[in-house]
């Protein structure tokens, strides 16, 4: 199998992987607030902004070292005519990763268990938040852990081995939060918070004992051997030079979204509704709009995590031309991918809600974000092209200063606009990151857009898609009821996109040759 198709291979099987992971998730998102209701799932987003703080520190950037360097090792030893993954040198990234994730894990699990009684009852304001931070805290050194043997499977292009321990852990997890619902209950928030965070944590203990065994099997036919001085200095040096930057940016990111998460609640107080209210509010933006917009970039971002490694390891090799060439085919498929379901979602946005999340009244919610689908989508990809041609200490700049604009936005306009005011912080700081982000990208690889058939012809495809379908459902059967009804009406509008972007050769069907 050459790179290409073993690239699209490994791409698609993390795509199907995604898309069953999030169609579990939301339909998990739909369970969790039926069964406990948006005033606990607002209390559970608060603990999950908290815990995201901590699993970063946790982390320091070590996935994105693991995947950048041991992808770096294998590209050097191909060339040299070493079989892939058999060098020492990609044996010593492992294990320095390894080290370098227990320091770090273990010392933010000991801070968050500690000091989980200050963070819930003074910064969250929430007494019922205390004991599941507590409980996460056990789950940091596992997820840490985790994240280095992913990035090597990543790195070695073994990723179905990340996928099957994806499906076991969500499915761990969600058995285990449902049992542990019926045993605890849901009346109590304290109680259902509770039960979430403890099937989670159980889900990420045994997804890492998965993972390492996989690992540990890989590795017992291959000989070890002993690293001299030299060769581990050098080691810990690029695994310090890659993994230290975006640690630091990841802290003081994290922690200006954890204040960013903390000053939603306030600032919707401020502007008028109740505690529980506002927490309400807070849970239906954040625990079921985002998930169920983000649900389709399955398709497109699965691909974004293998970019670092085949970047990386092209701009090892010097093949520039190559870069260009993946720059391109990322643009052009992630765009059209997006604004596709920009134009469907926002069609369709009330039936998707009604379907979805009946009496949440998230279908407004869900219209208002629809069209910042395409910038969202494509700076994901983008991140991950920067991070594989080592910009990584650009993004952690451009991270940093999106998650300060949040803070004063949120700060300012919430109190007056409410959470109108917080979807217009989205869309501010979202649209400065990927600008920043698109711009760097294209000065440093040297590529010119193509605007027309990345941006124009979809946009135009879409609605002409969007109105025929809107059109047929009107004369045909009124209003779109039902699951089925709601299936039928955005397939539908999925075909006419497709066909409106073939006859505008925005998408180009290449022919086999009959030529001998």
């Amino acid at each position: 199998m050459n790179r290409f198709r073993k690239f699209i291979f490994n791409g698609l099987l993390i795509t199907a992987v995604s898309l069953l992971m999030r169609s579990v998730s939301v339909s998990f998102n739909v369970y969790l607030s039926n069964k406990i209701g948006a005033v606990a799932m607002g209390v559970f987003t608060l603990i999950s902004t908290v815990y995201g703080f901590a699993l970063t520190v946790a982390t320091s950037g070590i996935g994105l070292a693991a995947t950048r360097h041991i992808a770096e090792a294998v590209g050097e030893d191909a060339n040299k005519g070493i079989p892939a993954c058999k060098s020492l040198s990609v044996r010593g990234i492992v294990r320095k990763c390894v080290t370098y994730s227990l320091f770090f894990s273990l010392g933010s699990a000991v801070i968050l268990y500690l000091f989980a009684p200050y963070i819930g009852t003074v910064l969250l304001g929430d007494e019922r938040t205390v004991s599941s931070l507590k409980v996460l805290a056990i789950s940091l050194p596992p997820v840490a852990l985790s994240s280095v043997y992913n990035g090597y499977f990543t790195a070695v292009r073994r990723v179905y081995k990340n996928a099957i321990v994806q499906v076991l852990g969500q499915g761990i997890k969600i058995f285990a939060c449902m049992g542990l619902i019926a045993l605890l209950g849901s009346s109590d928030v304290e109680s259902a918070c509770l039960s979430v965070v403890i099937g989670g944590t159980v889900s990420e203990l045994l997804s890492f004992a998965v993972q390492y065994i996989f690992y540990i099997l890989e590795k017992s036919a291959e000989k070890d051997a002993e690293i001299d001085k030299k060769t581990s200095s050098s080691i810990w040096r690029r695994v310090l030079h890659t993994a230290l930057p975006v640690a630091f940016s990841a802290y003081l990111r994290s922690g200006l979204v954890t204040i960013e998460h903390m000053l939603i609640p306030w600032g919707l107080e401020r502007s008028g509704s109740s505690r529980d209210k506002s927490l309400a509010a807070y849970g239906t933006v954040h625990s079921m709009v985002f998930p169920l917009v983000l649900f389709p970039s399955a398709l497109s971002g699965s691909f974004a995590g293998l970019l670092v490694p085949e970047v990386a390891e092209s701009q090892a090799s010097g093949n520039e031309a190559r870069i260009g060439r993946i720059i391109h085919r990322v643009f052009h498929a992630v765009l059209t991918f997006a604004i596709g379901t920009a134009g469907i979602m926002m069609c369709f946005s009330y039936e998707l809600a009604n379907t979805v999340y009946p009496d949440a009244g998230a279908g407004r919610y869900i219209l208002m974000i629809a069209p910042l689908i395409p910038v969202m989508y494509l700076d994901t990809s983008v991140d991950g092209i920067l991070k594989g041609l080592g910009e990584q200490v650009y993004c952690m700049v451009v991270n940093i200063v999106d998650a300060l604009l949040s803070v004063i936005l949120v700060w300012i306009l919430l109190p007056n606009m409410g959470i109108t005011g917080y979807i217009l912080t989205v869309y501010f700081t979202e649209t400065v990151n990927a600008t920043l982000s698109i711009a760097r990208l294209l000065t440093v690889a040297k590529v010119k857009p193509r605007m027309g058939d990345w941006i124009v012809k979809p946009l135009l495809a879409v609605v002409i898609a969007s109105a025929v379908a809107r059109f047929i459902a009107a004369h045909l059967t009124g209003a779109i009821v039902g699951a089925w009804e709601l299936t039928f009406y955005i397939v539908l509008t999925t075909a006419i996109y497709l066909i409106l972007l073939v006859i505008m050769k925005g998408i180009v069907i290449k022919r086999k040759s009959n030529r001998p």
